[in-house]
């Protein structure tokens, strides 16, 4: 078994057919496109509310001025002495985000678990293993051309959802990051991080198939590699999603 076949199994890819009435659109080496060609057998168009935690409303949360104009080195800095929130006292350490700096691609999931607390680099666990996997699905790789963050730099204490408050204290420190970056294309990975990007309170799945905005930045929203993890038939409903975050970088000039 080859390492992309391998890859394929672990997303319940495979074995793979190709839809009658897919055409794949080609852009430099054919290779992503013939990524996209590849899908899976006909699943459910629409995907109904699985049963999550309340979302988080940050639609009124706005930018710490004070962190305008800091640059890498400073806004780290700033992050590891944080004590704004609750969360700073219960965790061993900030998880600040880790890859390429000036990545076309940023991946957003919702807060570090225990592994990333322990280490602090963002999904180092199972569900890291898997998200790592879904980017060499479509050709990617954890710091080349990718950034991965989370809404909270903190670990809820027992890996709860962050507070309104909390993610309210936190989301400016990844604003700054996404300022800093200037991905193309933003992932959202679940909904705690959708709803907080996109400042709505909504299901994932009336966020699922669409391209979303965030100042001007396309967000594709998917699954949480967690929630995948316990939910292993909803991955296929993830491969689509990374299949249309494919193609919208692509209609920005930028392979996968």
């Amino acid at each position: 078994m080859d390492r992309r076949e391998a890859i394929l199994r672990e997303l319940n890819l495979y074995p793979l057919w190709v839809r009658r009435d897919q055409t794949a659109s080609t852009a430099g080496d054919p290779r992503p496109a013939e990524a996209l060609a590849e899908s899976v057998a006909p699943i459910a168009a629409e995907l109904a509310a699985y049963d999550v935690p309340a979302d988080i409303d940050t639609s009124s949360a706005v930018p710490n001025t004070m962190l305008d104009g800091l640059d890498w080195p400073e806004l780290k800095q700033r992050v590891y002495d944080c004590t704004a929130c609750r969360l700073r006292a219960g965790c061993t350490q900030t998880v600040f985000g880790v890859g390429d700096e000036n990545a076309d691609w940023l991946f957003v999931g919702e807060g570090p678990g225990a592994d990333e607390d322990a280490l602090g680099e963002p999904f180092v666990g199972q569900a890291g293993k898997l998200l790592d996997n879904m980017l060499l699905a479509i050709r990617l790789k954890r710091g080349n051309n990718v950034y991965i963050a989370n809404i909270v730099k903190c670990r809820p204490p027992g890996n709860r959802t962050p507070a309104d408050e909390e993610i309210a204290t936190c989301f400016p420190y990844l604003q700054r990051q996404i300022e800093l970056i200037k991905p193309r294309l933003i992932v959202a990975l679940g909904r705690v991080a959708s709803n907080a990007l996109l400042g709505r309170d909504v299901t994932l799945a009336s966020l699922r198939g669409k391209v979303h905005d965030y100042h001007g930045i396309p967000v594709i929203v998917t699954y949480h590699p967690a929630y995948l993890l316990r939910s292993p038939a909803e991955k296929a409903k993830a491969w689509q999603d990374l299949c249309l975050a494919v193609n919208k970088m692509q209609e920005t000039g930028k392979s996968a």
